[in-house]
């Protein structure tokens, strides 16, 4: 099993790597493959609603990170996803990210485990974990908590892992998602089957 940890912030060693670094060694102590996915510095154009992903087989028109981790995620069984924190906001690179991602490609995580992680030197964490959730509670994805929010605080990597309370949450969730993950496996082993979902109904609320 593998699980795909997304970096959003540009600085590939920093705060939120460092908070993905801890879940990624609890997954891999308990046999859990894992990949950090940096989203790097380069712009992430914002998806313009054009469709055309739609007739054609699941891929964003736009050629950049988008369409390569969405192959990638075909083949993964979990996903956590991290941001920092800028004015009280995730970060917009990892928005337009996984706007395009899940409009063009939706079918590569659904009924697959995710969680957000949120680095903050300070406020603005619940703010910014909410919005990168949706994405998951829109695509019936089961989300994996810890034993507080998932933050982690500090303006440094050094100072993020003097946070013992916000490493300890990271270890959590790392132990949270290997349990799913394993269930999830048991389950498809006794042949539980995931559920048949209706066709998708759109309500228009102009009369």
């Amino acid at each position: 099993m593998k699980v795909l940890l997304v970096n959003g912030s540009s600085r590939p060693n920093g705060c939120t790597f460092t908070a993905l670094s801890e879940v990624a060694k609890t997954l891999n102590d308990h046999l859990i493959e894992t990949e950090i996915y940096h989203l790097g510095s380069e712009p992430i154009r914002d998806c313009t609603g054009c469709g055309i992903c739609r007739k054609d087989e699941q891929k964003c028109i736009i050629e950049d990170k988008v369409n390569e981790f969405a192959q990638k995620a075909k083949y993964a069984q979990g996903f956590i996803f991290g941001s920092p924190v800028y004015f009280a906001h995730p970060s917009g690179r990892l928005l337009s990210f996984m706007d395009r991602l899940f409009y063009s490609a939706g079918s590569n995580f659904i009924f697959k485990p995710a969680a957000v992680v949120v680095s903050a030197r300070r406020a603005g964490t619940t703010a910014s974990i909410d919005p990168i959730m949706k994405h998951f509670t829109i695509n019936q994805m089961p989300v994996v908590s810890s034993n507080y929010w998932n933050m982690v605080h500090g303006n440094t990597p050094d100072e993020v892992k003097q946070d013992l309370e916000g490493m300890q949450i990271m270890r959590t969730l790392g132990l949270n998602m290997t349990w799913l993950l394993n269930c999830i496996e048991a389950g498809k082993t006794a042949g539980i089957k995931y559920p048949n979902t209706e066709e998708k109904i759109f309500t228009n609320f102009i009369r």
